[in-house]
């Protein structure tokens, strides 16, 4: 797809979102195949794209960052509202394109393409307050966390998951699917399933259902050093999340489930629960008691 062709088969100039024929044209045009490794099912729906940027409750001058916006179908949904956007795109391809589709279909609207792994990104140009994005299924939860330690300006956002991983995300303790993941986004904040997302609307059709994920970002209850110490814990409380703190935390917290167990009753915890029980809150105070007691 490029402006030559629009402009021959007489496209208006009017702002548009793409469709399943656009997403065709541009795939042929890239020669881009969707690939498992990284993760591509594209949005080719546009209901379903203005839903989201509705739900995210994007607004007209905001800056907002997206995370693999592939062929653009988010990016022209969030431009159309009138944010000003940052993508990042791993793909060289899809990155050099998506400004000139934003220009055909979106033009004059402000459009920031960052080509780098969202994994590695530590720098943006600009402060977004947002994200909106269709996460890649197989790093939607590191890409997550990653952003959240580094843009302290991200205030909130809703991604597009699968289904199983935004439950997790969205879980409290006690919960059958409360995990690491849960605990780890609860440090940065507030989170909420906003949706479940229908599997036609993605190019190719995925076998895994997906769900819209919405966070509030609230103030850290700890230091970095903290944070690290603390998500330390959870890993360690969740590999071996059958078994009690005591015994599960040994190899962390001193190397026996004796000196575990002191460290949890010196944080007011009990040795006989297990991770899934607890909260980020249980989790860092634990962290603090056997920093005291180091």
């Amino acid at each position: 797809m490029n402006a030559h062709r629009h402009e021959a088969e007489g496209v208006e100039a009017s702002p548009r979102l793409l469709g399943p024929a656009e997403i065709r044209d541009l795939a042929e045009l890239l020669e881009v195949t969707p690939t498992k490794k990284l993760g591509q099912n594209f949005v080719h729906d546009a209901n379903t794209v203005r839903r989201i940027v509705q739900t995210a409750g994007v607004r007209a001058g905001e800056t907002v960052l997206e995370i693999g916006p592939g062929f653009g179908s988010l990016t022209l949904g969030l431009l159309e509202v009138g944010a000003s956007v940052i993508a990042i795109e791993i793909d060289k391809r899809l990155a050099a394109q998506l400004p000139h589709t934003a220009g055909i279909m979106q033009p004059g609207k402000p459009l920031t393409v960052v080509t780098q792994d969202a994994l590695r990104v530590t720098e943006l140009p600009g402060e977004p307050v947002r994200l909106v994005a269709n996460l890649p299924y197989n790093i939607s939860v590191p890409v997550l966390l990653h952003l959240l330690e580094h843009f302290d300006s991200l205030q909130s956002g809703i991604v597009m998951v699968q289904s199983e991983v935004g439950h997790r995300l969205a879980a409290g303790p006690g919960s059958k699917v409360y995990g690491a993941p849960s605990v780890k986004a609860a440090w940065y904040g507030h989170w909420r399933t906003a949706g479940q997302v229908s599997r036609m609307v993605f190019w190719p059709v995925p076998n895994v259902d997906s769900v819209l994920v919405g966070f509030e970002r609230a103030d850290v209850p700890g230091t970095e050093s903290e944070r690290v110490a603390t998500f330390a814990l959870v890993d360690a409380a969740f590999q071996q999340r059958r078994k009690m703190l005591r015994q599960s935390l040994s190899s962390v917290l001193g190397g026996t489930s004796a000196t575990a167990t002191a460290v949890l009753e010196a944080a007011g915890v009990d040795p006989q629960e297990r991770g899934e029980q607890l909260t980020v809150a249980d989790f860092l105070r634990i962290a603090r008691a056997a920093a005291a007691q180091s």
